[in-house]
């Protein structure tokens, strides 16, 4: 019974929530511990009697409590989605997750770079090697437009409007945007096409892929992981950076140059503007810093 409503999930993830392979693995993978659990605790237990009960024992259990806070509200998301579906469907007449709650998540402010520390992670980035070119491209490119790892790799050729200073960008749940792209990155981005890009021969599929490995294939999200870490060591920056950090400072140095909150949104291409307040509260720690050191009553 379970695998036949697990398929129509799949197909709902895949058709009618357009999410990506890995989201939808995610989604299938938390089902696949909550039947684990009810299979092994209540065997006999048919669909239809699933209680709030059930799903807190679930929540209780060992196997759940070794995963991280976040990680636990991730699953019980994708066990509400779950149920969400299946009311939809009428195979339901009740929510059993209705007031299921997640743990509640302290929001983790990301470590941001300064502008003097970007300057400092782009340019300790060697030129004279091929991929150094390639490199300070994605990095400038993430920067200037505040891209997601996954948008960057998949950035295509087609989709750059540099005369006019735009990039088409795909982001989640293949939703596009039309960002922004500052001098700077179109300048490394034509530099990189042509004097290694024009050089590479694609592999097949490849051909409108922007940045290219040396097989001619796009590069993996690992890859710009290693690209920005060895950065970050070359420019002697201290803090924990990854590839998310360029987009963080991208948005934070908007936001405490008095950028609109909404364009912002518009910008990073997140679906809610709950999201991007997160860069409020980085803005109220810049605002603090300014006071304490600027202001004779806070010394």
């Amino acid at each position: 019974m379970w695998q036949t409503y697990i398929k129509g999930y799949k197909s709902y993830l895949q058709l009618e929530k357009s999410l990506s392979k890995h989201s939808v693995e995610a989604y299938l993978h938390d089902i696949d511990l909550f039947s684990l659990f009810l299979n092994e605790k209540f065997p006999e237990l048919s669909f239809e009697k699933i209680e709030l009960e059930h799903l807190q024992q679930f929540l209780a259990s060992a196997s759940l409590q070794e995963f991280a806070a976040a990680s636990q509200a991730r699953i019980i998301s994708g066990i509400k989605s779950f149920f969400k579906y299946l009311m939809l469907e009428d195979i339901l007449k009740s929510n059993p997750t209705d007031l299921l709650e997640a743990p509640k998540l302290k929001r983790a402010l990301p470590d941001v770079l300064g502008i003097e520390e970007v300057e400092l992670l782009l340019s300790s980035i060697d030129h004279s090697k091929p991929e150094g070119q390639r490199n300070r491209a994605i990095l400038e490119v993430m920067y200037s437009s505040g891209l997601r790892v996954s948008e960057a790799v998949n950035l295509e050729i087609t989709n750059l409007y540099l005369d006019i200073g735009f990039i088409r960008v795909i982001g989640k749940g293949n939703k596009e945007r039309l960002v922004p792209i500052g001098d700077e990155a179109v300048k490394y981005i034509n530099l990189y096409k042509e004097n290694i890009r024009v050089h590479q021969v694609p592999k097949k599929g490849f051909e409108n892929t922007l940045f290219l490995n040396r097989r001619g294939a796009a590069l993996s999200r690992v890859m710009i992981f290693y690209i920005i870490k060895e950065a970050g060591l070359n420019a002697g920056i201290r803090k924990n950076i990854h590839p998310h950090t360029l987009r963080h400072s991208f948005a934070t140095h908007l936001v405490e140059g008095g950028a609109d909150l909404r364009a912002v949104q518009e910008m990073l291409g997140h679906e809610s503007i709950t999201t991007t307040e997160i860069y409020t509260h980085l803005d109220r720690n810049f605002l603090r810093m300014t006071l304490e050191k600027y202001h004779p009553r806070f010394h």
